[in-house]
């Protein structure tokens, strides 16, 4: 593997003055909402910084961190990079696997990674929505999962979506493992895809069903203005964070824009069941506001990040929700992880600020960055 570009870390003990905090926020959620007036003493450390990757996911394993950013914001890449000492970005696996272009095999070559997530084995996987330009037509090959040996880079499988899968439209967005399945969010189309780990077959679950769809009523407000995109028209995104509850039995998902529901992975997992059976299922969770992505450790608390207020959210397992911390260079910080030393992650991707969404001006504030904020266990 070749240096891609050197990064920027900063002081890891230094103390970051936080910014004015929000207080008496009322975002109309469903639970109770803790101010940040109380929120826990975790100032923000900057990890990294780059300019030619604008990341919006970061995964550990192997004692490594791992980073990707979608190919449509327009950013050299590489699409997915080891953090590694020396203070450099390396092309993961290697360089061949991001050196994708038009007219080139995509079946081992990253198009549009969206997601990293890291299964009970501790392997990674990536997510490839197989879609070069924001809300295009995945490529032959393109849409993918392939899962790696996070020490060696060793590929271990790949997992084509094909048009079934991932159709027009789609757009492959995040992944969960439960046990001998895993459970992806299509945020293009509204579904939900149901993988078995060992088999490889793969069914896409409530299409169209409401708990998957975006609402009018729910527009994303960022800077205080609704996100439109480049027709002008409100963006809506369907089905996009999920996570598994820690027991296993139950699986939480919504629209970027919320609400959030809930059904029971046995419901999931039944391939016999039909899908009117499998639609009863589905019950309301919480009402979440947009968020930029989350994760949920292993004692069913939520953290998420709201797009509104640049704010570090943590839902309890009995629905209060607590304000951890506001900061303006949370700026859509996007899908979060949680380590084991109890830090979480936080990959700054401004997405809001693309050219895209600002009649073909982009107002990104570079380098991006990548943060982190001790949280109790």
């Amino acid at each position: 593997m070749n240096a891609i570009e050197p990064l920027s870390l900063h002081s890891r003990g230094r103390r970051v003055p936080l910014a004015s905090l929000v207080f008496g926020i009322l975002l109309s959620f469903g639970s109770s909402i803790g101010s940040a007036e109380g929120a826990e003493a975790a100032p923000l450390r900057v990890e990294a910084t780059s300019t030619t990757l604008d990341w919006n996911a970061v995964a550990q394993a192997a004692g490594r961190i791992f980073v990707s950013g979608p190919r449509w914001t327009g950013f050299p890449g590489p699409s997915v990079a080891l953090l590694e000492p020396g203070n450099r970005l390396r092309a993961f696996p290697d360089r061949a696997w991001n050196d994708w272009r038009p007219g080139l095999d995509a079946r081992r070559k990253f198009v549009n990674v969206n997601a990293l997530h890291v299964d009970g084995e501790g392997k990674l996987w990536v997510v490839d929505t197989g879609t070069p330009q924001f809300g295009g037509p995945p490529v032959k090959g393109g849409a993918k999962l392939i899962r790696f040996d996070a020490r060696t880079g060793a590929l271990l499988r790949v997992y084509p979506l094909g048009s079934g899968l991932a159709p027009a439209g789609s757009y492959i967005d995040d992944i969960r493992f439960n046990g001998a399945h895993a459970y992806l969010t299509d945020a293009g189309t509204g579904a939900l895809l149901v993988l078995d780990v060992a088999s490889g077959d793969c069914r896409r679950v409530l299409v169209g069903h409401p708990a998957v769809m975006a609402r009018a009523d729910r527009p994303i407000i960022m800077d205080g203005k609704t996100l439109r995109d480049d027709r002008g028209t409100a963006l809506r995104i369907n089905v996009d964070p999920l996570e598994v509850s820690p027991d296993g039995k139950t699986l939480y998902f919504g629209p970027l824009e919320g609400p959030w529901s809930q059904v029971p992975t046995e419901a999931l997992d039944d391939a016999s069941l039909p899908s009117e059976a499998l639609a009863a299922r589905v019950t309301p969770w919480a009402d979440l506001p947009p968020i930029g992505g989350s994760t949920m450790d292993h004692a069913g608390r939520l953290y998420f990040t709201a797009l509104k207020d640049n704010t570090v959210y943590r839902r309890e397992p009995d629905g209060r929700i607590v304000a951890l911390l506001s900061d303006p260079r949370l700026h859509w910080a996007d899908a979060p992880t949680l380590t084991a030393e109890g830090r979480l992650w936080l990959p700054v991707a401004q997405l809001d600020r693309l050219a895209q969404f600002n009649h073909g001006k982009s107002t990104i504030r570079a380098p991006f960055s990548l943060l982190s904020m001790k949280v109790s266990r």
